[in-house]
């Protein structure tokens, strides 16, 4: 399942599943998984692990060295799990030493084309980038966030779960699970309704979501006061220890 015209290392470990389709490039330290797909005119640099039933489109670059001046050739990774798209010209690095070394993807993502993932991301599982999304070094995204087309994120922002960003949206802070964000900066628009209601929030769970958004957007409270209401509704309600979670996460501070 390897095209006679691919180039793949001897030092790759491929399942016998995988297929690598023509001009493609596999190199020493890459291990990929049963069912994986890789298309024509790919690059694939290791150290890299790559899971099973992923499909990487042609012109991708997955793997190659991090893109910061303090790189200086330290054996750092990349790892993808399964079941994730991975469209034309994507671009994903391998980690620095400066943080874990390792930038992450997890499980049953839709990467559109031409995403740019820099060094030590973390990615979760079951999200959306679209086309020209372009995250920063050292930035998490949590598990089911959308990000919109040309958003652009700040080094070390995190986007909680469930988070939504509009068109062309510059990230610079960190934007708190379930939040719809917009804007250059990113402001807070509200919360990410349809999304939840998509994955079967039901209409009770949303409404306290929204009523936790207000709390700390709409109520004028200082961000520790709004907290503190909070936190009482979170022993009996996990998407609001979600929330907190999130926020508690915040190294940059909050869109406000």
């Amino acid at each position: 399942m390897i095209d006679s015209r691919a180039v793949v290392s001897g030092r790759a470990r491929l399942h016998r599943d995988v297929s690598v389709g023509p001009y493609s490039i596999i190199g020493p330290d890459v291990e990929i998984g049963p069912g994986t797909r890789i298309e024509s005119h790919v690059v694939v640099k290791g150290p890299c692990v790559i899971g099973e039933d992923n499909r990487i489109f042609q012109f991708a670059s997955i793997g190659d060295d991090p893109q910061d001046k303090k790189y200086a050739g330290e054996a750092t990774e990349l790892v993808i799990g399964d079941r994730n798209t991975i469209r034309e010209y994507c671009t994903i690095n391998r980690g620095t030493v400066q943080d874990t070394g390792r930038t992450r993807v997890g499980h049953d993502n839709w990467i559109m084309a031409y995403v740019h993932i820099a060094h030590d991301c973390v990615v979760g599982n079951q999200t959306v980038l679209a086309n020209n999304t372009t995250l920063a070094g050292h930035v998490h995204v949590g598990d089911w966030a959308v990000l919109g087309g040309f958003t652009a994120v700040h080094q070390y922002c995190r986007i909680g779960s469930h988070a939504l960003t509009g068109i062309f949206t510059a990230v610079t802070k960190d934007i708190p699970a379930y939040v719809t964000a917009a804007g250059r900066p990113a402001v807070p628009r509200g919360i990410n309704a349809e999304g939840l209601r998509r994955r079967g929030f039901g209409s009770t769970r949303i409404g306290r979501i929204r009523e936790a958004y207000r709390t700390i957007y709409r109520q004028g409270l200082k961000l520790e006061e709004a907290l503190d209401i909070l936190r009482g509704r979170a022993e009996s309600h996990d998407e609001i220890r979600i929330l907190l979670d999130s926020i508690a996460r915040s190294s940059r501070g909050l869109i406000r």
